[in-house]
């Protein structure tokens, strides 16, 4: 056996990456998640069969976890007309269909539950135009339009004339978006979620309210670092009160806005702390999201942020952003930078990411379903030492 083989021989011995791993009263296959991706193909919110497909297949590929899209908490609260929601118990019986299918394949399924805020109400990016042109295309997607809201009266981007100036919250409409977010994860329970994550990251509602790039309030929801944290924190309270105590919850932030005078790594580090406290199980460690932080994407970027947020608040993390080499995943995981590896735009290109991955780094297979059992062997006679 040469050295490389042996390489490979240790690590499908003691792949991290592929050990079961356990949260609360949920059990994962391994430490691969999906990452919610928008997938702007609903209508008023409800999943259809694009969504059960693409969800699906993710199952079928192994993936210990999968995270639906950004679902709405509120219809306002959507990305865009064409975006998942839960704000109406009509939407629990499509997403049950996708739960009980994933979970037939082993996965787990988890939903993030999402307000766009002031980046609510924005063109779809697939749409021949910035909208649907004439009332016939827009009843056939289910075109809607409408004014978003935020911490402060401010665009996201005043340069980009696809962001309104949105209306500024009150505190009745702060109660709403509250009570919007326990009433989501109260439907996802009944849907049979295994997790929920909350959204706070890429400049939507929850991470507006955390920045001092797009919240310029004077109450108790702005100011301080403390107060602007006081929204995301309330909502885990609601959340996790309604969420059952043996399932999971999850947080998503942008560890960094990606500027100097916007929310920092430390910030988060003190965030995650006190979600931790308040029964968050793991942080699912981004960046950016605001039009004064953009940064160039690398492989493996992101890991910093995931493996500070762990050592700092004693938390799980979960790192996302250019992950889909096997060998650098497993020494992520081995090396205790983070918990998980999700993978979004790399799930797209190889919905079979773990069963190749698993091959990668020497696995059994025992992740490839009966119906792939002769791709499986194929696969294993291509790898095999030379």
């Amino acid at each position: 056996m040469g050295a490389y083989s042996f390489q490979l021989y240790l690590v499908a011995l003691m792949s991290k990456l592929f050990s079961p791993v356990t949260l609360r009263g949920v059990t994962l296959r391994n430490r691969t998640i999906v990452s919610p991706m928008c997938q702007y193909s609903a209508q008023d919110g409800f999943a259809n069969e694009w969504h059960y497909v693409h969800l699906g297949r993710f199952g079928i590929g192994g993936f210990g976890l999968v995270l639906i899209e950004a679902t709405g908490v509120l219809p306002e609260g959507r990305i865009s007309y064409a975006d998942l929601g839960l704000w109406k118990d009509e939407h629990i019986a499509p997403l049950a269909r996708i739960v009980n299918f994933l979970h037939g394949q082993g996965a787990a399924a988890g939903i993030q539950l999402s307000h766009a805020g002031r980046k609510a109400s924005t063109p779809v990016w697939r749409d021949e135009a910035d909208q649907p042109a004439t009332e016939e295309q827009r009843r056939a997607v289910g075109f809607e339009h409408w004014p978003p809201v935020g911490p402060s009266a401010q665009s996201n981007d005043p340069t980009n004339a696809d962001y309104q100036v949105p209306k500024a919250l009150d505190r009745d409409g702060i109660r709403r978006v509250i009570d919007g977010f326990a009433a989501a994860a109260t439907r996802a329970n009944q849907a049979g979620f295994d997790t929920v994550e909350i959204h706070a990251a890429h400049g939507y509602l929850l991470n507006q309210f955390l920045s001092p790039l797009a919240n310029h309030r004077t109450d108790e929801y702005g100011g301080s670092r403390l107060n602007r944290m006081r929204l995301v924190l309330e909502v885990t309270e609601a959340v996790r009160s309604v969420w059952p105590a043996e399932k999971p919850l999850i947080v998503r932030l942008s560890v960094s806005d990606n500027n100097a005078d916007g929310w920092q790594v430390d910030d988060s580090v003190a965030l995650a702390t006190e979600l931790k406290a308040r029964g968050v199980d793991a942080i699912d460690c981004s960046s950016g999201g605001f039009a004064q932080g953009r940064i160039r994407s690398a492989p493996a970027y992101q890991v910093p942020f995931a493996k500070a947020v762990k050592q700092g608040a004693g938390i799980p993390t979960i790192a996302v952003g250019l992950l889909g080499d096997a060998l650098e995943a497993e020494a992520f995981i081995e090396n205790g930078d983070t918990d998980f590896i999700a993978l979004a735009r790399g799930a797209l290109n190889d919905p079979n990411w773990p069963l190749h991955a698993n091959r990668e780094l020497g696995g059994d297979y025992t992740l490839w379903p009966v119906q792939t059992r002769q791709v499986a062997e194929r696969d294993r006679v291509l790898s095999s030492p030379q």
